[in-house]
């Protein structure tokens, strides 16, 4: 809501009358502009704001790993984790296989680690440039595949879901099975109660007999 033009003072006590603070935005004007508004929290909301973007700001950039043909299980491993890690930082990866000597006559060996690779980097990374060879080494770029992780994380999410329930599911049988047992137990000892008052009669008999035996 515009004010109109008013005096330093009075626009001075308007603001603390309100509670709030008399900042100038346009000193340039004719006459110059000011608002009234909480400053100390606008400078937390420009700080906010600016800190949001910043973290926006993907600075993509193309990483490079190096392979040989005849690289170990060790290395391999080791270097295909750092792909991964910066797939996973947004970055794209060249991927170049190196050839040495007589290596370059057989692109075979390179083509197949490149398959490796690409194959461990599904559901994370798609080949954005097919393997091919330049001059004495071979090359494939991967770029990070959003939709293939947003589907591997929905799939591990389902997956763990259904883990949880299976194994509240079998909790809760184990639980029900545990309250069964005493049950059953306390039906055996009911039932063996009348073979115990049974002997007692069978008893006194024999006790009645022998009275009379020694009374004849």
């Amino acid at each position: 809501m515009q004010l109109g033009i008013k005096p330093l003072p009075e626009a001075l006590a308007i603001a603390k009358d309100l509670d709030l603070d008399l900042v100038e935005v346009a000193p340039m004007a004719n006459p110059p502009v000011c608002r009234i508004m909480d400053f100390g929290k606008f400078k937390f909301d420009e700080a906010q704001r600016a800190k949001e973007s910043r973290r926006k700001a993907v600075h993509v950039g193309i990483k490079e790993m190096k392979y040989r043909p005849k690289i170990g299980p060790g290395d391999f491993e080791t270097k295909t984790r750092q792909v991964a890690k910066f797939l996973n930082e947004g970055h794209k990866v060249k991927i170049t296989i190196m050839f040495r000597g007589r290596e370059v006559y057989h692109p075979e060996h390179g083509k197949r680690i490149l398959d490796r690779i690409a194959e461990q980097m599904e559901g994370l990374a798609k080949v954005e440039a097919e393997p091919k060879l330049d001059n004495r080494n071979m090359i494939m770029v991967l770029a990070p595949d959003k939709r293939a992780r947003q589907a591997a994380q929905s799939r591990a999410s389902n997956q763990q879901r259904a883990e949880r329930a299976n194994a509240k599911g079998a909790a809760d049988s184990s639980a029900d099975g545990a309250a069964a047992g005493p049950a059953g137990t306390a039906g055996g000892a009911t039932a063996e109660a009348p073979e115990s008052n049974g002997s007692a009669p069978g008893a006194e008999g024999v006790s009645e007999v022998a009275a009379s035996a020694e009374e004849g």
